[in-house]
C-alpha cells in the first residue's frame, strides 16, 4: 500500500513507463539506421542498414514490412527518400532475417536528420505491436545546422547535445518528446553497438568489441526527469542507441496494444 502511495505522486507516463518495463526481454529491440560515420568532411554518397534487431548482442533479426516512411530534414527542408529503400537479408550470430538499405547522396555542408518510420512489427511473445521511429543525424563540413530541432513527430528524441561530437567518455543529453510535449519519466532503453555492421556483407561482426561483465549491462535502462530530459555516458567509442518506449500517441493497431517508439543514435570519438 505504501509503494501504491508513492506511485500515485508520479505522473501517469511514469506509470506508463512502468508497464513497458514489465515486458522486456534480457535484450532490448533497436530499430537500427546505422552509417559507420556520422562525421564527414565532404559530401557524397553514403549507405544505411535497417535491421531490426538486438545488437549490443548480435542477435535475433526480426522481419518487419518494408517503412512506413523514410525522409531527410536539411535547412528545414524535407525530402522523401522512400524509394532509396530496399530489401537486404542481415545475418546476425542467431540467424538471417529480412531487413532494408538505403543509399543516399549528401551534397552541401551541414546536417541532414534521416527518419526512419518502420511498419508496426508483431511481438509475439508480448502480444503486441512495436514501432520505433528512428532518427540518425549526419553532418557534413563541421557546420552545425539541424541537429537539435523539434520535428514534432509522435515519438521523438530531441538531442540536447550534437550526437556526432562526443568524445569517448563524454555526455549524450537528450528530451523524450511527443508531438513536441516532454513525456515525463520515460523509460530509456540504451545499447551500444557491439558487433561491428559489415557494411558490403550485411552482417554483425564475429567478434565484439567489449565483452560485458554480466547479462544485466547488454541493455541499460534509465529514466528521463520530469523535464523529458535524460543524460548517459558514452563510456565506449562507437555508436549508441537511446530507445524511448511507449510514448507515441498511437496506442493501438489491428486491434493490439502498439509500443510507439521514439529512437535515436549518437557516436562516440576516441580521443586524440
Amino acid at each position: 500500500m505504501l509503494i501504491f502511495k508513492k506511485l500515485k505522486q508520479f505522473s501517469s507516463p511514469f506509470l506508463i513507463a512502468l508497464s513497458c518495463m514489465a515486458s522486456l526481454s534480457a535484450n532490448a529491440h533497436f530499430q537500427m539506421l546505422y552509417t559507420p560515420e556520422l562525421l564527414h568532411a565532404k559530401g557524397g554518397e553514403i549507405s544505411f542498414k535497417m535491421p531490426f534487431t538486438h545488437p549490443a548482442a548480435s542477435g535475433h533479426v526480426m522481419a518487419v514490412d518494408k517503412p512506413e516512411a523514410f525522409y531527410m530534414i536539411k535547412k528545414g527542408k524535407k525530402t522523401d527518400l522512400i524509394d532509396t529503400v530496399k530489401d537486404i537479408e542481415w545475418q546476425s550470430a542467431v540467424d538471417k532475417g529480412h531487413a532494408y538499405q538505403a543509399d543516399v547522396k549528401l551534397r552541401g555542408l551541414g546536417d541532414y536528420v534521416f527518419i526512419a518510420q518502420p511498419s508496426p512489427y508483431f511481438e509475439a511473445e508480448e502480444d503486441t505491436y512495436i514501432q520505433q521511429i528512428t532518427k540518425t543525424i549526419v553532418n557534413v563540413g563541421n557546420l552545425p545546422t539541424d541537429w537539435n530541432k523539434d520535428l514534432g513527430l509522435t515519438a521523438e528524441i530531441v538531442p540536447l547535445t550534437k550526437p556526432y561530437a562526443i568524445y569517448e567518455g563524454g555526455i549524450f543529453s537528450a528530451v523524450v518528446k511527443s508531438k513536441g510535449q516532454p513525456v515525463p519519466f520515460a523509460a530509456v532503453e540504451v545499447e551500444f553497438i557491439n558487433y561491428v555492421p559489415n557494411m558490403q556483407n550485411n552482417h554483425f561482426a564475429k567478434e565484439p568489441i567489449m565483452t560485458p561483465p554480466s547479462d544485466i549491462f547488454v541493455t541499460q535502462t534509465i529514466y528521463a526527469d520530469a523535464n523529458g530530459t535524460f543524460h548517459f555516458s558514452l563510456l565506449k567509442a562507437g555508436q549508441w542507441g537511446f530507445a524511448a518506449l511507449g510514448i507515441g500517441e498511437d496506442k493501438m493497431y489491428k486491434g493490439k496494444t502498439l509500443s510507439q517508439d521514439a529512437v535515436i543514435w549518437a557516436q562516440a570519438t576516441k580521443l586524440p
